[in-house]
C-alpha cells in the first residue's frame, strides 16, 4: 500500500507501505495491483529467491510477462531498492518450466554450482525420430533429470515406456520426488554432480543437438 494510505492490518492480512512509481499499479478485473515486476521485487524479501523465481517461471510460461519487460523495469529503476534482487530472478528464471517443483529442482541444482541445465528439452534418437522430452538436460553427458509428481504416478505405464525409450536410446536418467528435493537436497545434488563428471560423459556429442529456446541468453545480455 502506498504511504499515505489509510488501510489497517487486520486479522490474517499484513499490510506493506511502500512509496510507488508510475506503472507499478495496473488494473486487473477492476482492481488497483502491482505490476508483475513490481511484484516480483517486493515477493524476494518475503518469500526468498527460489520461491520467486517459481512465481516468475510461471508468470513466463504462462505468458504473463516478458524477458524484456522485466529487464526494462529493472533498467529504468537502477539503484532502487529490490533491483538487484530483481536481476537476480531474472538471470535464474526460465519460461520453459511447467511446474513450481521443476523449478525448485533445476534451482537446487544451479545455486549448488552445477551447470545450468536445459529445461523440457525434447530428445531424439540416433536416426532423430523423437523418443522424449526431459524436464532438465545436460547435453554433452546426455543426462536426463526427471521431476517425479502426481502426473507421473498418474501415467505410471507410459513414463515407463518413455523411460525405456530414453535408455535405449543412449540417454541417462535420474528421476526425483518432492521428497528428495525437500528432506534430502544434497544427496539430489551429489547424485547430479556424479553424473555430470566428464568421465560419465556420453561419446556421441551435442553438436547436433539444436533447440529454439534463447530465454537464458536474451535474459543475460538484456540485464
Amino acid at each position: 500500500m502506498p504511504d499515505a494510505s489509510g488501510a489497517a492490518t487486520r486479522v490474517g492480512v499484513s499490510v506493506r507501505r511502500v512509496d510507488l512509481c508510475a506503472g507499478d499499479v495496473v488494473w486487473r478485473r477492476g482492481f488497483p495491483v502491482t505490476s508483475i515486476p513490481r511484484t516480483l521485487v517486493d515477493l524476494v524479501p518475503n518469500l526468498g529467491l527460489v520461491e520467486t523465481v517459481v512465481v516468475a517461471d510461471m508468470a513466463l510460461n504462462r505468458r504473463k510477462v516478458e524477458v524484456a519487460e522485466l529487464c526494462r523495469w529493472a533498467h529504468g529503476r537502477i539503484g532502487r531498492k529490490g533491483v538487484r534482487a530483481l536481476r537476480r530472478v531474472i538471470e535464474l528464471m526460465d519460461e520453459g518450466a511447467e511446474s513450481p517443483m521443476e523449478s525448485r529442482l533445476r534451482l537446487l541444482l544451479v545455486l549448488a554450482g552445477l551447470e545450468r541445465p536445459l529445461v523440457q528439452a525434447p530428445l531424439d534418437d540416433e536416426g532423430g525420430n523423437f523418443v522424449g522430452r526431459a524436464d532438465l538436460y545436460y547435453p554433452v553427458q546426455r543426462l536426463a533429470i526427471e521431476y517425479d509428481g502426481q502426473v507421473h504416478r498418474e501415467s505410471l505405464v507410459e513414463d515407463s515406456r518413455r523411460q525405456n525409450r530414453l535408455l535405449n536410446a543412449g540417454y541417462r536418467l535420474l528421476r526425483f520426488t518432492a521428497a528428495d528435493v525437500f528432506a534430502t537436497p544434497d544427496k539430489v545434488v551429489a547424485q547430479v554432480r556424479s553424473g555430470l563428471d566428464p568421465r560419465a560423459a556420453h561419446p556421441r556429442a551435442s553438436a547436433a543437438y539444436s533447440w529454439s529456446r534463447d530465454t537464458h541468453s536474451r535474459a543475460n545480455a538484456a540485464v
